[in-house]
């Protein structure tokens, strides 16, 4: 049999008209889904992968987070009351210090808008649920076990005390020979990778999973920021891994990246973390700002004005965001041509942001607003972002930075963004969606005292903090003279900011009394919003997934929740007898194919508790018993990932209105391929990131480089590998041929070619290295060098990995013609390691004897 073509799209022609009124159902459709859908019991409720599950576990864990940070701010606070102070000594100070921006920003602010686009982004897109639920549910767990073992640090007075900025050398194996920093670096690596498996899943979800009809215009704006969010961790935060990496690096085996004696610079590390950290700024608040784009419609009960434009705005702040991360290093004297444009860079992104401010005013302006708390929330952020950006244009003016650089200004500064940008519109979010849990509401009164305790006491708690670091009060500081001037601003913000506490703990009550059953009932839609998220939904989301014609459809559609409600749209049913969920095309939603969805397992919650402690016995320094859990972490993503490719085991289903799809398609039209294509570009950014330390090494410390060509490889070793990764990408190439040919033979032969050529490429690599008598630890330039070589080798690992899961799935003849996405995802990641191995060997090679 000749086997389709692989990667083209189903033809599905154009969508119908608008499905007629729905006919009555029959009752075992729902039964069926409702059992293919249905929760497990007790403990086994932990294997669930259900993104209401996993949003609501995701959300509770990131509030527990963020209540820990606030309570080591609160001790901070109460030290800095009074002048000289003594309730916590400078070392305890500055673990607290450490853990609470840490917990803050990395534990609570990015992990918590993920886990609220879990929870929404299905419902708004009237989706089953997103399209990689394992993925979504080790990103969890990982992250729920490896906070967990981050804030047990303090207990055993093992916490980060660097800041949560980790400046070298102040942290390096010098000045911070502990396994303190260890905590820090390989703990915050490790959780960053699970908001990356987040932004994978996210970015697949908006662009795979839309309802048919949801073209791009339609997308409801908080998607809009989620899919910008979502790219923006795509190209930052794997500059915030690479950095952590170089430092853990240079603690372990002393290889000088950031050690000026020996080559390195300290500037290096700034360069990668503020490339991931001011664009992590936006990412917090882009989210918040499209949660409060959702928002201020219903609450003015008409259509957002300019949303276009707003739509741009989330785009143009998440282009503008990465040229924004020197504005963080005016100080540290780099070129004046920098300044300008850094600082003419920081201004401009005041543009979108205030584009976005004047659509929720003008929309609150020509509405009708219901003043209920979320309405207050959104006043209160509003107010407090609008002065946090206010000051961020201050410091953006070069002259004025230099004055308040490292002061009690920028705390002020950045609490007014952050807190003012993402907490209000959270507060407000949980008011707002509270129904769509449970059918009840949060409590008025009890909510109303919640903002104005929130909103009072975070001004008295923050704006004082201006004026002290006007009168010089510097960051970072435990304790302070009594003769300067400050002690009245700090003891009114610390009173501030256990009125803030307060306000917090009021919400907190009153969700447990809402979850204890205190809460009042309330219908399915009580705000009378216009989006999807507001259809009655099950663990299956809605009954049946709607045809979307508009922006808002529940005010343009009437009837349309009804309809779907009693199965007269989209795949009412469970046709396959298991969980599945429409794929669209990426542009106008047109359906494509029904794809099966994984249920629940252990193996996710298994290799989440795995990792953490694989990374939990690197950072005590237990390297060997280290490789355990390792083993077992692979162990457990092999078992969770075999039964997922089940092949084209069921004919073309009709999903209703006249539409049959495929239940499974290979090539660039499965999900699984656009996955790995923004895993890819996650790598690549992650190697640039290398090059570019290589290149700035260079630049700060040319005369560590190797001065004639004599002292490097031969040239015998270049063309050697580059011949090897080049042999590599066509055996690759061979074994998809004969795959396409059903020839079992040699897929395994071009498998087992790809993968040995693969080890010789990096052997060849090495060897060439430590011939030349090159020592990673004698100069930045052979640390940065060796760091090229290591990471194709770990390349070279993930490959072993993958192919040897690929040779294992086709000894058992789950791999051929008509089911090779498996193999279709390792040759993506196959060929890129065999391109990068040929850049690193050229950038290792040649650029030396270039500058020789």
């Amino acid at each position: 049999m000749t086997p389709p073509d692989q990667h083209a799209a189903p033809s599905i022609g154009p969508l119908p008209s608008p499905l007629p009124s729905p006919l009555p159902r029959p009752p075992e459709e729902l039964r069926a889904l409702r059992r293919v859908w249905r929760m497990p019991k007790g403990i086994a409720v932990l294997t669930e992968v259900n993104n209401n599950l996993i949003g609501c576990l995701y959300i509770g864990t990131a509030l527990l987070f963020f209540v820990i940070s606030g309570l080591l701010a609160l001790a901070m606070r109460a030290q800095l009351a009074l002048p000289e102070n003594d309730l916590l000594d400078h070392g305890t100070y500055n673990q607290f210090f450490t853990v609470h921006g840490t917990g803050m920003m990395f534990l609570f602010a990015v992990p918590i808008v993920e886990a609220i686009g879990v929870y929404l982004i299905p419902a708004m897109l009237a989706a089953r649920d997103l399209p990689f639920p394992r993925l979504s549910a080790f990103a969890f767990w990982a992250y729920f076990f490896g906070g967990t073992f981050f804030f047990c640090s303090l207990i055993f007075d093992a916490a980060p005390d660097g800041g949560w900025f980790m400046y070298p050398p102040l942290t390096s194996f010098e000045f911070s020979p502990g396994i303190n920093a260890d905590f820090w670096l390989l703990g915050i690596g490790f959780i960053e990778i699970s908001a990356i498996a987040g932004a994978i899943e996210i970015i697949v979800g908006i662009l795979r999973t839309r309802p048919p009809g949801m073209t791009l215009d339609k997308l409801p704006i908080f998607c809009w920021s989620m899919l910008v969010m979502a790219g923006m961790i795509v190209f930052a935060f794997p500059a915030v891994i690479v950095a952590t990496l170089l430092l853990e690096l240079e603690r372990v085996f002393q290889w000088p990246f950031f050690i000026a004696e020996l080559g390195g610079d300290a500037l290096l590390w700034q360069h990668l973390f503020w490339f991931f950290g001011h664009p992590e700024v936006y990412i917090i608040f882009l989210p918040a700002a499209g949660l409060v784009s959702m928002m201020v419609p219903t609450l003015a009960q008409r259509p957002l004005i300019g949303h276009n434009l707003v739509v741009l705005a989330l785009v143009g702040t998440g282009f503008f965001s990465f040229g924004l991360w020197v504005h963080h290093m005016f100080t540290t004297g780099i070129p004046q041509l920098s300044l300008s444009f850094f600082s003419a860079a920081s201004m401009a992104v005041a543009v979108p942001s205030g584009i976005q401010v004047f659509a929720w005013i003008a929309t609150l302006g020509k509405g009708r607003v219901r003043w209920i708390v979320p309405t207050w929330f959104m006043m209160g952020f509003l107010f407090i972002f609008v002065l946090g950006g206010l000051t961020g244009v201050m410091v953006a003016v070069v002259p004025f930075d230099w004055q308040v650089h490292d002061s009690y200004f920028i705390v002020a500064h950045l609490h007014y963004v952050l807190i003012g940008g993402m907490v209000f519109p959270l507060f407000a979010t949980l008011y707002y969606w509270w129904p769509t849990l449970n059918g009840t509401m949060l409590s008025e009164r009890l909510g109303r005292w919640a903002f104005w305790l929130m909103f009072g006491g975070f001004n008295i708690a923050f704006f004082p903090m201006h004026i002290a670091g006007l009168l010089g009060m510097p960051r970072r500081v435990y304790t302070y003279p009594g003769d300067l001037g400050w002690n009245a601003l700090n003891m009114v913000s610390t009173v501030g900011a256990f009125i803030l506490a307060a306000g917090v703990a009021i919400v907190l009550l009153d969700m447990a009394r809402n979850a204890l059953g205190r809460g009042r009932p309330t219908g399915d839609n009580p705000w009378n919003a216009g989006t999807l998220d507001w259809i009655p939904n099950d663990n299956y989301a809605t009954r049946s997934i709607p045809r979307v014609t508009s922006l808002y459809p529940l005010w343009d559609q009437p009837g349309l929740s009804r309809q779907v409600q009693e199965g007269g749209h989209y795949l009412p049913g469970a046709p396959t007898g298991r969980r599945e969920t429409i794929i669209t095309s990426p542009i106008e939603a047109k359906p494509q194919y029904l794809m099966p969805m994984p249920g629940p397992h252990w193996g996710h919650v298994l290799a989440g508790l795995f990792t953490a402690l694989h990374f939990m016995c690197l950072t005590v320094q237990w390297y060997w018993l280290s490789l355990v859990p390792a083993v077992l972490a692979i162990a457990m993503v092999m078992w969770w990932l075999w039964g997922l490719d089940l092949g084209e085991d069921a004919p073309p289903q009709d999903i209703g209105g006249g539409q049959r799809v495929p239940v499974y398609v290979q090539g660039a039209s499965n999900h699984s391929w656009w996955g790995m294509v923004v895993l890819l570009l996650v790598d690549g950014t992650a190697f640039t990131c290398i090059v570019f330390a290589y290149l700035f090494l260079w630049t700060v410390s040319p005369d560590v480089w190797p001065a004639d060509s004599g002292a490097l490889p031969g040239l015998e070793w270049y063309a050697g590998g580059v011949a090897l990764w080049v042999a590599a990408a066509l055996a690759l190439r061979w074994a998809s041929g004969s795959l396409r040919r059903n020839r079992r033979a040699g897929l395994l032969a071009g498998l087992a070619a790809t993968l040995l050529l693969m080890v010789g490429g990096i052997v060849t690599d090495a060897w060439a290295q430590i011939d030349s008598g090159l020592v990673g630890a004698a100069s930045a330039y052979g640390a940065i060098t060796y760091m090229l070589v290591a990471w194709q080798g770990f390349h070279v690992a993930v490959m072993l990995l993958m192919i040897g899961y690929t040779l294992a799935r086709t000894v058992c003849g789950l791999v051929h013609a008509e089911r090779r996405v498996t193999f279709d995802n390792i040759a993506l990641m196959g060929w890129y390691t065999a391109a990068q191995g040929v850049l690193a060997l050229s950038v290792v090679h040649l650029f030396p004897r270039f500058l020789a």
